[in-house]
Parts: structure tokens; C-alpha cells; sequence
């Protein structure tokens, strides 16, 4: 049976990370603003996720971390073998075993049918576990059809079906690896 440190999780890198911790959304407002403002500016058409509650950690949307479980070389891969062209991509990498299983869970996201937002319910969640890693560490078939499909001129959302870690808490910058994609 796998354990915690067997698994990698994977964030986009901060273009201009400042201080000595990676910091949830909602923390970077006050020491932050301008950096708040550039990153909620993502949300452009999914404001309802900033409101989203995290139920198995008690908080906000905007008050977590967040991680992927799967390695991003998978996910562009497959948009380049479209022909569309990605440069290569900065990641952070920390092991699973960094994180404090009790502040922490993944969360399934569920397409938004019609384009409506679905507030989610507890079955969208897991708990944070190297079981529920082991299922969750590489792309799903509908995950890899839908980047194919991508238009050109689509925004390169990569993990908007891919199931989250949440993580409740502030993560050290040396806890992070780096790895290119």
C-alpha cells in the first residue's frame, strides 16, 4: 500500500512570489494586493467558486491551496499534440507527506452543465489519504478528451476537471520542488 510520500502534488508557480510561504488567496489581500487582485482576476466568469465553501475544512474557496495530484506534463502533452503551442510551464512540486492530512482533503469537480455553477455537496469530497491519491494520480479519459477539443483560442485551463488537493494552511517555499512542463 502506497503511503504520503510516495505521492507528488503539483501547483503552478508564482510568477513574483514574495516572503517565505505560499500563501491562500484570501491571505494575500491585506500584505499582497496587488498580487491579490492579479490572482482573483482568474476567476473572470467563476465568481461563484470564490464563494464556494470548502465543507470538510470549514472555510472558504479563497482560503486554501491548492494542488494537483496529477503530473502537468500529462495534461500538456496532450493539448501540444494538438498542434497547439505551450511553452514549457513552471510547476511546483511537494511531496503529500508535507501537507497535514487534517487540514487537508480533494475535492472532485464536477463539469458545470450549461455553464451553471453547482454549489458542491459532501460526495464531491475525499479525505486526503494515499489511497484516494492513488485513484486520482493521473488524467481521466474525459480529462484528456476535453484538452484535445480545446479550441485555439480557448483559454488553457488544465485542471478545471481534475480533482484538487485543498490544503488549509500556508506551505513553506522550501518545502517546494520545481519541475518544467
Amino acid at each position: 500500500m502506497p503511503e504520503l510520500q510516495d505521492f507528488t502534488l503539483y501547483h503552478r508557480a508564482v510568477r513574483d512570489v514574495r516572503g517565505d510561504h505560499l500563501l491562500p488567496l484570501n491571505t494575500l489581500r491585506g500584505p499582497h494586493p496587488d498580487v491579490y487582485a492579479r490572482e482573483v482576476a482568474k476567476y473572470a466568469g467563476r465568481e461563484a467558486l470564490r464563494d464556494e465553501r470548502v465543507l470538510p475544512l470549514a472555510c472558504g474557496w479563497g482560503d486554501v491551496l491548492f494542488f494537483s495530484p496529477v503530473h502537468p506534463g500529462a495534461l500538456l502533452d496532450t493539448v501540444r499534440a494538438t498542434g497547439r503551442t505551450v511553452p514549457p510551464l513552471r510547476f511546483w512540486t511537494v511531496k503529500a507527506a508535507e501537507l497535514d492530512p487534517a487540514r487537508a482533503c480533494i475535492r472532485f469537480v464536477r463539469p458545470w452543465p450549461g455553464g451553471t455553477y453547482s454549489p458542491p455537496v459532501p460526495a464531491d469530497y475525499a479525505p486526503f489519504d494515499a489511497a484516494t491519491l492513488q485513484r486520482v494520480c493521473e488524467p481521466s479519459a474525459a480529462t484528456l478528451e476535453r484538452l484535445r477539443n480545446l479550441p485555439p483560442d480557448a483559454p488553457l485551463i488544465l485542471w478545471s476537471d481534475v480533482p484538487h488537493v485543498l490544503y488549509r494552511g500556508t506551505l513553506p517555499l522550501s518545502a517546494l520542488g520545481e519541475v518544467r512542463a
